[in-house]
């Protein structure tokens, strides 16, 4: 799919509050595109991520997924659109704690009453190392175990994109190397668009394009 962000930009407050946390940032995302995005700390990166993938909503600017404003309509239109095209990687993992790790990656298809493919779900959770751990809670597995069952949840939809926010920066550097080394895996062996936000010049370093932010101003920094 063919993601173009329009001159987003994001403003909270007024008068002597005004703060801008991003300022006219524009991008084109093409159908496979590996994308990482870098900058300090409060300089909007999060923000950004979190208005392309509809969990956020923009001051001014738009956001085409094809043809489709996706900030143009309901919450409800919204959300659906969310769970079928989108999936989201977090830096904390959001587990439901009291639900297994199986019950935890299809719950996106139950909010939709959707039942999963069993066959799909057995190809990822097998290829993130996790297929048996799938009857364990939350608690009983480690940081890494539990943001693979975040990745497989991400996946279970088939979304077209994955956005993927700090997803090592919870993690251990072993652990943090392990994920990633599955999760470029993943992207490589289904043909997925990553877009993904990182401290790390080393996964920075792995995508195919890369952009800088700085006081909410997006910038791509060509390869030479």
């Amino acid at each position: 799919m063919y993601i173009q962000v329009k001159d987003i930009s994001k403003i909270y407050g007024a008068g002597e509050n005004r703060m801008t946390a991003l300022d006219r940032a524009s991008m084109e995302i093409h159908a496979g595109d590996f994308i990482s995005i870098m900058g300090p700390s409060g300089s909007g990166k999060s923000t950004l991520l979190h208005i392309i993938s509809g969990l956020d909503t923009p001051t001014s600017g738009q956001v085409l997924y094809g043809d489709t404003d996706i900030h143009n309509g309901g919450d409800r239109k919204l959300s659906a659109f969310r769970r079928r095209k989108i999936g989201f990687i977090f830096q904390q993992f959001h587990l439901l704690p009291v639900l297994t790790a199986r019950e935890n990656i299809i719950m996106p298809l139950l909010l939709d009453k959707r039942q999963p493919d069993e066959d799909y779900l057995t190809e990822i959770t097998g290829f993130l190392r996790i297929s048996d751990r799938l009857t364990h809670l939350p608690h009983e597995l480690s940081g890494g175990q539990q943001q693979r069952v975040a990745i497989a949840r991400a996946l279970i939809a088939k979304p077209e994109i994955l956005f993927a926010d700090e997803p090592t920066g919870n993690l251990d550097s072993k652990s943090g190397g392990e994920v990633m080394e599955l999760l470029c895996g993943l992207r490589e062996k289904m043909n997925k668009t990553l877009v993904i936000i990182t401290h790390d010049s080393h996964i920075a370093g792995m995508a195919d394009r890369h952009f800088t932010i700085v006081d909410g101003v997006l910038t791509e920094v060509m390869k030479k």
